[in-house]
């Protein structure tokens, strides 16, 4: 009886008519999401019952409260999504045994040679990862969330090596409303789950424009971007892929062995990807009782990011972690700005995008016959044409924008170059305003650390601003400059990497500080995938072309990368929790280039450091064999949720219980000033460091054979004195593969230096002399008073630190 009483409080309530608002005539009424936990056991249809009995309620007929639901979440959690008035979402929320009550937001998308960078080679046989090509994530069932698939494309065909579906597979592959998506030819061994879901977008933004192929209501991808995820986590082996022959190679997931379970919850709308919370959540709430084993999501909303319990993605995560699913996030393309990374909870893995070592070199070739190298996609490169400056084509001399061009004539049978530093301008927007002034191609200059190729439509080459510099210096000095563009090349293995793409979002988290995020980084840029034939490379209205392949960039790009690792680890190690595939790769994950320098931090000039990064860049290989795992139970989650002010209450319905009763209390009556940073997490953040600190971090050994002993290595932070007990952890070996010894250690983290405010950077390494486990410590020492802040703003400007006028 105990475990059913959540739900049974909010029944009894309504029964008796304690809640009864009506709805309001005229009032608006938006989609939002009404989130009740766990689903205390009920089987979906009794837990449906339950949701229309809460709602009816607040309806004067009670129809009306059928009508108004959109989704029930009666398998993987409970609650729903409804159209609702603020009236009526106010007082829901204020109803026992209801965790959270917000508006559906619309979020975004975040958008071959990356595992032969990752040392992820087809034909690598080494020790340390022949178990790894045993296994290839065989029978692993990776879901992806994202804009759907493309069935026909060589990534997901059908193979006699993948053998018969698992058996614990319980999803489908639905045909959906038009003849675009057949299930008999579409799904197989292969793609062996298909869904979509359409309720919330067309709440919120009207209904799907389907007219002309502009869209499928099915599970067929329009847009490209689920494709391209769900070939780069977990595509079949498909040879000689290329994009219009650059890149050419085999192209694969990194579990190419791994099932695929596609969930379309993104639309092409407003010429981009839309994805509503709604569908998000209805998504998650099929994939857990489908039995996926990863989740892939490369979407998210940017910051002011929400509360945890109140975003469809960080609801779905922290469920799928109490069923033992990975789910595995994309950080966001808000960079290089501090605090704007998403997906920020710490049940989530959140991945950062950085670079591989090849590129795409492109020779500019001047009038005068200097040579500049920059970076294109040109497969036929372009004969001599007329060179100009932004001035002879844009109204006011310098911005290359669509609302600046002189005439629909200006730029005609001409090249131009166009400078990013000369207003809010990108190389796609400088692109489209030259097409549209009739020119022929754009050479664009940018800062040293943002230039990469990038596809336009319109020929464009990416230089940096002193190429661009030179090259405005030659067109003033010429009657009539010319330029030709030699066809691009495909180059590996000579430039550094990885680095740091300057898109990618940074932390620190704006609300969990005490987690690290992003948790590692992953290859994110001109990343080479399937993708839709009848979808543009660009997505670009006036591109008419068709490719099997593209090659894009984003953290969409990085955040599959890890899920396909994710899958290798699970194939490996079914039994390891979440937590412990999440500890694994972030401890094994490493801070330097191919050259052995520290990782470049993209758009700075600076090194990468954990708000860039998290952990470091994923290694594959060691990440299979860690040595030691943070590992975290329900107890350990109570405990968390006790720190940010939940209640006991909430928590009985947050938190679903192990083999064991769970105590769900709060110690001491609920949360210290670091309580959050003590959950077992694989990294150390103290973002207020005032004075003497304690963590305690339990690892557990899961090295092979078991008998290992680890000593501690400690880089404290500038400004900070760490010290680590004991130093020295021992574990017994075992034998018929047991092995799961768990020890703890304690870190105390005092400040060195009187400040307030800057983040300083560390680390604690235990090695056993093969493995070597990485927790990255991060300290920001705040313990200069603030009388002291004042006193020295009032020295820096020359003031009394009170107003004259009111003196």
């Amino acid at each position: 009886m105990k475990v059913f009483l959540p739900l049974l409080l909010v029944v009894f309530a309504l029964s008796f008519g304690v809640y009864t608002v009506q709805s309001t005539p005229g009032s608006r009424a938006d989609v939002h999401i009404v989130y009740l936990g766990h689903n205390n056991g009920l089987s979906p249809s009794l837990t449906s019952e339950s949701h229309l009995q809460l709602l009816s309620r607040i309806f004067t007929k009670p129809d009306e409260a059928r009508e108004a639901i959109l989704y029930n979440y009666n398998c993987g959690f409970s609650g729903f999504a409804a159209l609702l008035n603020s009236t009526q979402a106010s007082t829901l929320s204020e109803t026992e045994g209801v965790i959270s009550v917000f508006r559906s937001r619309i979020l975004e998308l975040h958008t071959t040679r990356s595992w032969d960078f990752m040392g992820l080679n087809l034909h690598t046989q080494t020790e340390q990862s022949s178990e790894m090509h045993l296994k290839f994530g065989a029978d692993v069932i990776v879901g992806v969330l994202d804009t759907g698939v493309w069935p026909e494309s060589e990534s997901f065909r059908d193979d006699p090596h993948y053998g018969p579906i698992p058996s614990s597979w319980r999803g489908t592959c639905v045909k959906g409303d038009d003849s675009s998506f057949d299930p008999a030819t579409a799904c197989n061994r292969k793609l062996i789950g298909a869904r979509y879901y359409l309720a919330g977008i067309e709440a919120e933004m009207g209904p799907i424009d389907t007219t002309g192929g502009a869209e499928y209501r099915s599970p067929r991808d329009r847009v490209g971007h689920g494709t391209h995820t769900a070939s780069t986590a977990a595509g079949g082996v498909a040879r000689n892929a290329s994009y219009f022959g650059l890149g050419r190679g085999v192209a694969r997931g990194g579990a190419p062995r791994a099932r695929l379970a596609v969930y379309k919850v993104c639309w092409y709308k407003d010429l981009t990807g839309r994805c509503s919370d709604a569908d998000i959540l209805a998504a998650f709430d099929d994939a857990l009782c489908d039995g996926v084993h990863v989740v892939s999501a490369s979407l998210g909303s940017p910051p002011p990011l929400m509360p945890l319990f109140a975003t469809s993605t960080e609801i779905g995560a922290f469920h799928a972690m109490q069923r033992g699913v990975v789910t595995v996030f994309s950080a966001g393309n808000d960079g290089p700005d501090a605090s704007l990374v998403q997906n920020v909870s710490p049940w989530g893995l959140t991945v950062a995008a950085s670079t591989i070592d090849r590129r795409f070199p492109t020779v500019i070739t001047l009038g005068n016959n200097a040579s500049i190298v920059g970076e294109s996609f040109l497969v036929d490169g372009m004969k001599e044409k007329q060179l100009v400056e932004s001035s002879s084509v844009f109204a006011d001399g310098r911005t290359c924008t669509f609302d600046q061009l002189i005439s629909r004539t200006a730029a005609t049978g001409k090249m131009v170059l166009c400078f990013a530093t000369a207003g809010p301008v990108s190389s796609e927007g400088a692109a489209v305003a030259v097409y549209a002034g009739n020119g022929d191609g754009v050479i664009f200059a940018d800062t040293i650390t943002r230039k990469s190729s990038q596809d336009n439509f319109l020929p464009t080459v990416h230089v940096d601003l002193h190429q661009g510099t030179q090259i405005l210096y030659y067109i003033r000095a010429s009657r009539k400059a010319t330029v030709r563009i030699s066809p691009s090349k495909t180059v590996v293995g000579k430039t550094p990497a990885p680095v740091v793409a300057y898109f990618s979002s940074r932390g620190p988290s704006s609300i969990t500080p005490h987690i690290l995020k992003p948790d590692v980084t992953a290859p994110g840029v001109n990343i080479l995938a399937a993708w839709p034939p009848k979808s543009s490379p660009t997505g670009i209205p006036l591109d008419t072309r068709s490719t099997d392949w593209n090659l894009d960039s984003g953290t969409s790009m990085s955040c599959p990368h890890v899920s396909g690792i994710a899958a290798l680890i699970k194939s490996v190690h079914p039994t390891w929790s979440p937590a412990a595939v999440k500890s694994a790769l972030m401890t094994s994950a490493y801070m330097y280039d191919d050259t052995s320098d520290v990782m470049l931090a993209g758009g700075t000039l600076k090194a990468a450091d954990a708000f860039d990064v998290g952990a470091g860049h994923v290694d594959p290989l060691r990440a299979l064999d860690p040595g030691l795992v943070y590992d975290a139970g329900p107890r350990d989650h109570v405990l968390f949720l006790c720190a940010l002010g939940y209640t006991a209450a909430q928590i009985r319905q947050l938190v679903l219980p192990d083999a064991s009763p769970l105590d769900t209390t709060c110690p001491g009556g609920g949360a210290g000033p670091h309580a959050a940073g003590d959950l077992n997490y694989p990294a150390i953040v103290l973002p207020d460091l005032s004075a003497p600190v304690t963590v305690r971090r339990t690892v557990t050994n899961v090295g092979r054979g078991g008998g290992a002993v680890y000593r501690a290595a400690v880089a404290s932070p500038q400004g900070a004195h760490v010290e680590v007990w004991p130093r020295e952890l021992a574990f017994n070996p075992y034998h018929g593969g047991g092995g799961g010894e768990t020890a703890s250690y304690y870190v105390t983290v005092a400040p060195a230096k009187a400040s307030r405010g800057r983040f300083d950077f560390g680390e604690i390494v235990w090695s056993d002399g093969f493995h070597r486990v990485r927790t990255p410590l991060v300290v920001r020492v705040t313990n200069l008073p603030d009388d002291a802040v004042r006193a020295d703003t009032a020295a820096a400007t020359g003031t009394t630190g009170y107003s004259q006028a009111a003196a």
